[in-house]
């Protein structure tokens, strides 16, 4: 037997509990949509169903913030990049932390903000074009 090549074959294992995904809706499919608040908005998925999922968003009602559980059809979800960052920063820690170790070392493993650029002299070929206003004319 072949396998199915429909549009969501393979979809069983396509997300797990605890996965973080970000909602976005598909106006192909308006089964199982996301209201409006949500779309763009990040959750967790706390329940997987054939179809759906339910995934726990976070959203501010005047001065508080509610975590909402709903439910929407995985044409709507998509896996969120938000931590693909930090688990890279994770493995590259551990990689000099290792080597400092061994090397008997310090290192700073913190992230260091974007120092301003050293000042240099910007020299050019042309002149120059200066721009002017053009007088006012005033014609009768």
């Amino acid at each position: 037997m072949t396998n199915s090549k429909g549009y969501r074959r393979g979809t069983r294992d396509l997300f797990a509990l605890g996965d973080i995904v970000d909602i976005k809706g598909n106006g192909a499919v308006q089964k199982g949509m996301p209201h409006k608040v949500y779309h763009g908005k990040t959750g967790r998925v706390y329940n997987v169903t054939a179809h759906a999922l339910g995934v726990i968003v976070n959203k501010r009602v005047r001065g508080r913030i509610i975590p909402k559980r709903i439910n929407i059809r995985i044409e709507h979800v998509k896996h969120s990049q938000c931590r693909q960052d930090f688990l890279q920063r994770v493995k590259q820690n551990e990689k000099l932390r290792k080597e400092a170790k061994e090397k008997n070392e310090r290192v700073c493993l913190r992230r260091q903000p974007a120092q301003p650029r050293p000042a240099h002299i910007v020299n050019g070929k042309e002149q120059p074009i200066l721009l002017a206003p053009i007088p006012y004319e005033f014609i009768a």
